[in-house]
């Protein structure tokens, strides 16, 4: 059989580079490809994803697959060869279910979404958008009927990102969650002046520091590089080629944190088994296990008050008029501010849950269609306001401001706040086994959090399910208490307040 496996290696490597491919073309897209190159761009992409899917669910794969079904029996079942057949094959008998026409129709149709989105947020104007919203979700009702999906549609998309969960699990966390962090947020009263976050920051300053950062955490100029977007996020084309991108913005900092955030997704396939390369092991878990990772570095990293005794003197130096009088103390609770905001990407840690929450809820009413997706504008204010008491002043600050509706990307927004939940689950255990990190973080000390996290989440790539790896590494299922508790907690240090 040792001849099949090596043949079924070689053929997965063929679809994962034609993947990758893919993804670079993405990337560009999203950060060097002139607006001009965007009608070309759609059809390439679609091409080359017809392309992996054919690969994929190609017959000899099938046939492959299925002279090997008695070669995992002959090795231990966290083996490099019984995973690589065990997800090789879960993913075939997924893909075959799907037309290659449908797959390709898909990525065209998200392409040409994300520069209507883009020309959308420029015009204020929602109706640019709405055709290509309204094409994709047919596209999403066609891919959810390749499959069998007895107890709810959502399940289908929600698989694609979140493998082997239920929709209703991740409607028993939400529901544990919302009324908690409406209290918690509520239950803050006292006003923090923020005001030296806000001002001028000179973008190349910014940049300067935030590598420093990125650097001293585990980045390299051989195997990373950071680049500018409009939306942030995180790519990879090999364990040794990470691409981060980021938006600084000269009136804030917030930039700063949005690199912090994408580092804890490089950082993940960074530490990915270097064997694993070029086959479908090759990967984070899952993408609630992947936030897990961002948001792990930017909040209980980040925003910790011991990384900023070290870092804080170095953020004067880059910014002295900004911060030459302002106290360690009054930065770190400005940092950690707790007051609703109309951007996702701008929340605070008690409230970012709740953006998240809003958006699974109107993500299953317009597969129900009990939301049309003309009425989702007033749709999004309308939760907006009820859950964080704001109203956006127009659709760029209200439903467009999300990149991920442009190419329907419905089951990817849950898995941020599973994210969050996890990233504590993942915490709390990395502390019992390093003792205190923060001691060494006074220190400047990132090392040994970033090597128990490889050791422990990130080698692993897809060798286990997403609740196995969990309980593998925390002795437990997902649980949303101790995400709870560390919030609770965070509030009484800052704000001297006590809920629940």
């Amino acid at each position: 059989m040792q001849g099949s496996f090596d043949e079924l290696v070689r053929r997965l490597g063929e679809i994962s580079d034609v993947e990758k491919t893919a993804g670079l073309l993405g990337w560009d897209e999203e950060t060097k490809m002139p607006p001009l190159g965007a009608d070309a761009r759609a059809e390439q992409r679609a091409t080359l994803t017809r392309i992996a899917h054919e690969l994929q669910t190609s017959p000899e794969l099938g046939e492959l697959l299925e002279r090997l079904r008695g070669f995992e029996e002959e090795h231990d079942p966290e083996s490099f060869e019984a995973s690589v057949v065990r997800v090789a094959r879960h993913d075939y008998e997924k893909a075959v279910r799907v037309p290659p026409s449908l797959r390709a129709e898909r990525a065209r149709s998200g392409s040409r979404g994300y520069r209507a989105w883009l020309e959308a947020r420029r015009r204020d104007d929602y109706s640019i958008l709405l055709p290509h919203l309204e094409h994709g979700l047919e596209l999403l009702h066609e891919y959810i009927a390749c499959f069998d999906s007895a107890d709810d549609p959502y399940d289908v998309l929600l698989d694609d990102y979140e493998p082997g969960m239920k929709t209703a699990e991740v409607a028993e966390v939400f529901s544990r969650l919302k009324p908690e962090l409406i209290a918690l947020a509520a239950s803050v009263q006292e006003p923090v002046d923020d005001s030296c976050l806000r001002g001028h920051f000179d973008a190349a300053a910014q940049r300067r520091f935030a590598l420093s950062v990125l650097e001293r955490w585990g980045m390299d100029d051989d195997a990373w590089r950071l680049d500018d977007t409009v939306h942030p996020f995180a790519g990879s084309l090999s364990p040794s080629d990470i691409r981060l991108t980021t938006n600084f913005h000269e009136e804030n900092l917030v930039g700063l944190l949005s690199c912090m955030h994408e580092f804890g997704h490089g950082i993940y396939e960074r530490q990915v088994d270097p064997a694993f390369f070029r086959t479908p092991l090759a990967h984070g878990v899952s993408s609630a296990f992947h936030e897990s990772q961002s948001r792990l570095w930017e909040n209980l990293v980040g925003r910790n008050l011991a990384t900023w005794r070290f870092l804080y003197p170095e953020l004067r130096d880059a910014f002295p008029q900004q911060f030459a009088r302002v106290p360690l103390e009054t930065f770190h609770r400005a940092l950690n501010k707790v007051e609703p905001s109309l951007k996702r990407t701008d929340a605070d840690e008690v409230t970012y849950s709740l953006h998240i929450i809003l958006r699974f809820e109107l993500e299953r009413e317009m597969l129900a269609g009990t939301v049309a997706l003309r009425d989702l504008p007033e749709a999004f204010d309308a939760k907006l306001e009820e859950y964080l008491g704001l109203r956006p002043r127009d659709d760029v600050e209200g439903v467009m401001q999300d990149v991920h509706w442009s190419d329907m990307s419905f089951g990817y927004f849950p898995t941020y706040a599973l994210g969050n939940v996890i990233s504590v689950q993942l915490w709390e255990r990395a502390a019992a086994d390093l003792g205190n990190p923060e001691e060494a973080f006074e220190q400047g000390e990132f090392g040994p959090l970033r090597e128990w996290l490889g050791e422990h989440v990130h080698r692993w790539g897809r060798t286990f399910t997403p609740q196995e790896l969990l309980e593998r590494v925390t002795g437990s299922s997902l649980d949303p208490e101790p995400y709870l508790a560390y919030l609770r907690r965070k509030l009484e240090q800052l704000y001297g307040v006590s809920v629940g």
